[in-house]
């Protein structure tokens, strides 16, 4: 398991949960659940960009550094016209306040900033210096397309792309291990046996090679099929292998059944290895995949289900409930999934 895992995430006045909420996490695979605009993407979001900036060794960690920086991360990930942006809409002044808890480290990050924050966030208390574990984010669009000159594009003109793409393409361009490494074989093989072939990268631009019908170019491929290869390079390249963490917006964007299943199959493997993963999705047959091999598997790794739904006045505030299988969650929090339910019964009576 992931040595700095992630254990708790305590949060108010964030986007759209303005209510104080705690909520602990599995060192394994963690499960974010809800319709659109409940905060899925947010929540993966903050996770990723203060665990991106812990592991950052390019800079000195003194306060000061930690505080500017953090800012400038959340602000390329979030994209927001400034920091303060991101504070709960309310009247008046107010203030989100932030804190993560990472295993094996006494101190939490805690940190916070008010609606009129701009470049700066506020620090309380930093964790020791975690243990180098790679995060990655991976957008509900596939990147291997875009990937060619991408990131120097990105460093050196103004896009409308957030800061997680730029940091992804940039791990793409690192170089494959070898094959018998630890864990790489076990987590490729379900994704390269829906590819038929394998991702190999030529003069900046990554093919997949080796299918019956011979290689192809990677923007030839279905969409789907690209999302896949990007999970396929961060393995045979080593930044999903042994320890680290992946945050994945809607892993089922653009994949059919089967892929969804080889899917399923690679993020149990790489939370064996040491990955700890985090997902936002609504996808049910996703879910049930996850229930029906949790039920199946001996050696599962650890899951933790978070599911979100908006609530009161003009559903602008969001209830959280979390656990350990989808039978701990109430109906109530899945209505996208119980819909996709009642769909399939009622098209199967018919």
């Amino acid at each position: 398991m992931s040595t700095c895992a992630i254990d708790l995430l305590q949060v108010s006045r964030f986007g759209p949960f303005g209510d104080a909420c705690e909520l602990s996490f599995a060192p394994g695979v963690n499960v974010i659940v809800g319709d659109n605009g409940t905060g899925k993407s947010q929540l993966l979001k903050l996770l990723y960009s203060c665990t991106q900036v812990l592991q950052d060794d390019s800079f000195e960690h003194t306060k000061t550094a930690l505080q500017h920086r953090l800012a400038q991360k959340l602000v390329g990930v979030f994209r927001p016209d400034s920091l303060g942006r991101l504070v709960t809409r309310q009247q008046g002044r107010s203030k989100t306040e932030v804190g993560i808890a990472y295993e094996g480290s006494a101190s939490p990050l805690r940190f916070s900033f008010a609606t009129n924050s701009k470049t700066e966030v506020r620090m309380e208390s930093t964790p020791a210096k975690l243990q180098k574990a790679t995060p990655v984010f991976l957008p509900s669009r596939e990147l291997m397309s875009i990937y060619p000159g991408f990131v120097s594009l990105y460093d050196t003109h103004q896009l409308e792309f957030d800061e997680t793409m730029r940091d992804t393409c940039s791990l793409l361009g690192l170089p494959p291990m070898r094959r018998n490494a630890r864990g790489v074989a076990l987590a490729l093989r379900p994704i390269e046996d829906i590819l038929e072939g394998h991702v190999a990268q030529v003069n900046g631009r990554f093919y997949l090679n080796g299918r019956p019908e011979g290689n192809f170019e990677m923007p030839l491929l279905a969409e789907g099929l690209r999302k896949l290869s990007t999970i396929a390079q961060l393995v045979q390249c080593g930044v999903l292998v042994d320890e680290g963490y992946l945050f994945w917006d809607e892993p089922e964007a653009n994949l059919n059944p089967a892929s969804q299943v080889a899917v399923v199959q690679s993020i149990i493997a790489l939370a064996r290895n040491g990955i700890q993963v985090f997902l936002g999705t609504h996808s049910a047959f996703l879910l049930r995949q996850l229930s029906l091999d949790m039920r199946q598997e001996k050696s599962m790794p650890s899951i933790r289900f978070t599911a979100l739904r908006r609530d009161g006045e003009r559903h602008t505030r969001v209830r959280i409930m979390q656990g350990d299988g989808l039978d701990d969650i109430d109906l109530d929090y899945l209505t996208s999934i119980r819909s996709e339910y009642e769909q399939a019964d009622a098209i199967l009576s018919e």
